[in-house]
């Protein structure tokens, strides 16, 4: 796993094999946004420390939406340093392993990528302690707003944080090679409208799940990107 720093002070992405996740710091108080897969909690906390701070300052584990390689280490991560799980309602069930994860609608070029994405553990039933909606406020980030972006899955939820130009956009915006729409999505149209509603919120930075963050002439990117694809599946 790679630590790298996105903003001093704040934000640092921890990248596994397939997938990344974020921290996010106020202060000594610590927040995850999505968590890696299963077997990964051990490398979370061995960056956590190797950045001077200690895990048991973990308030909170934010997951983007229901994939394996992001909610896989949370239930391990939250029973061992007591913090809050959060999800969407539409995709609760499916972190608790109460419904089955939904399958994608493929396109032919995605297959092959689909299967290389398996390659990670499923997710262990994982508890939700809090289940959130469209245009709730967490309390991280000077005020971290859940933005719905369904598609993806049906519970996709981007996370902004306005007063520092941070959006933290799961798997409904990639950034491998370009910016582009997430891929293996349930409902592409869903997606595209969801793409187009993140990218209006004109970040300065964008921390995708897939690919590196984007730091410079952010909202102007993302709204080119999200132009450039079709209105239609």
């Amino acid at each position: 796993m790679d630590l790298v720093e996105v903003l001093p002070q704040r934000l640092h992405m921890l990248r596994f094999p397939i997938g990344q996740a974020y921290l996010w710091q106020d202060g000594e108080a610590l927040t995850l946004i999505d968590a890696g897969h299963a077997g990964s909690a051990a490398p979370v906390e061995e960056a956590v420390r190797s950045l001077g701070l200690d895990p048991r300052r973990l308030e909170r584990i934010v997951l983007t939406h229901c994939h394996r390689d992001h909610v896989g280490a949370a239930d391990e991560l939250a029973g061992r340093w007591g913090a809050q799980v959060v999800a969407h309602r539409l995709d609760a069930p499916v972190v608790r392993g109460e419904l089955p994860v939904p399958e994608p609608v493929l396109l032919d070029w995605e297959l092959p990528l689909y299967e290389h994405g398996l390659t990670v553990p499923p997710a262990p039933p994982t508890r939700v302690d809090l289940e959130v909606e469209d245009g709730e406020v967490l309390p991280f980030g000077d005020g971290a707003v859940v933005v719905h972006a369904p598609g993806h899955t049906a519970g996709s939820i981007g996370i902004h944080l306005p007063r520092h130009g941070v959006l933290f956009t799961g798997d409904c915006i990639a950034g491998v090679g370009r910016v582009m729409l997430g891929v293996f999505n349930v409902d592409g149209a869903q997606a595209r409208a969801s793409f187009r509603r993140l990218a209006e919120l004109a970040p300065s930075v964008a921390c995708f799940g897939h690919g590196d963050p984007l730091t410079q002439d952010t909202a102007a990117t993302l709204l080119a990107a999200a132009a450039s694809e079709p209105s239609l599946p």
